[in-house]
């Protein structure tokens, strides 16, 4: 059973991470074999995880896990990817499981200024790529640091992912149209457009397509859904902000 909920925080830990379903369940197979199981039957989608277990003692091990927040993470996906080959080459001990999944779990994060930091600078590169000149991409630095703190403010209070991005866009697009409005630059379309990029499910949609073509359709199916209402949620924020201050469109 130990060995069963090792695996399974495996799988939850990839799949919350950012890999895609196909991913997830062939780790969880290959892992579950590797360890002595007989049969192994997974039906993962982006918010649930079955996994039976059949053992050659014919004991049958169920468990379920729910999925409710998706945070990417290559990195911890890597490691993750290299603990689960590991698993199936070296046959390691449940406790030997254990220490490297907890080492992988608590490791170190970055810290929150320099998310800040790098996302910022991100929306201000877009924004030159876009053809914003400077005073642009130095707003579209300030109007990122903020959007971006937002966003850690909001995710601490509200569960539901396409709301904060909506509330994200509504911020961008009254900083920028403020910003156009007060003279400090002409024209707010580089500095949304830079800031845009970050915010579309980008990650998301090309997980929804690889699992699409691996003949996982259900949670390509729920993926694809997911990415479109973000970028529905992105364009309404745009909409919302525009028509209030007046006649941008």
């Amino acid at each position: 059973m130990e060995v069963l909920n090792c695996i399974m925080e495996i799988g939850e830990q990839m799949l919350v991470s950012g890999a895609e379903v196909h991913r997830v369940e062939e780790s969880i197979k290959r892992m579950s074999l590797a360890l002595g199981a007989k049969r192994v039957d997974v039906f993962i989608i982006t918010s649930s995880m079955v996994v039976t277990v059949h053992t050659d003692d014919t004991n049958t091990l169920t468990q379920t896990r729910r999925i409710t927040t998706i945070n990417t993470d290559f990195e911890k996906l890597h490691k993750l990817n290299k603990l689960s080959r590991d698993i199936c080459e070296k046959h390691f001990t449940e406790e030997e499981i254990r220490e490297r999944l907890n080492e992988i779990v608590n490791s170190k994060k970055y810290s929150i200024i320099v998310e800040l930091l790098f996302y910022s600078i991100t929306t201000c590169v877009f924004t030159v790529f876009f053809g914003g000149n400077i005073k642009e991409a130095i707003l579209s630095f300030i109007v990122g640091f903020l959007v971006r703190f937002c966003i850690f403010q909001c995710e601490k209070i509200i569960s539901n992912k396409i709301f904060v991005k909506f509330l994200s866009m509504v911020i961008v697009t009254a900083l920028a149209l403020f910003a156009t409005k007060t003279g400090l630059v002409l024209k707010a379309d580089t500095i949304i457009i830079g800031n845009v990029m970050t915010l579309i499910p980008g990650i998301g949609l090309t997980n929804a397509l690889r699992d699409l073509f691996v003949g996982d359709s259900i949670a390509g199916i729920l993926r694809l859904i997911e990415a479109l209402l973000t970028a529905i949620a992105i364009a309404a924020g745009y909409f919302c902000v525009a028509v209030l201050i007046g006649g941008v469109l």
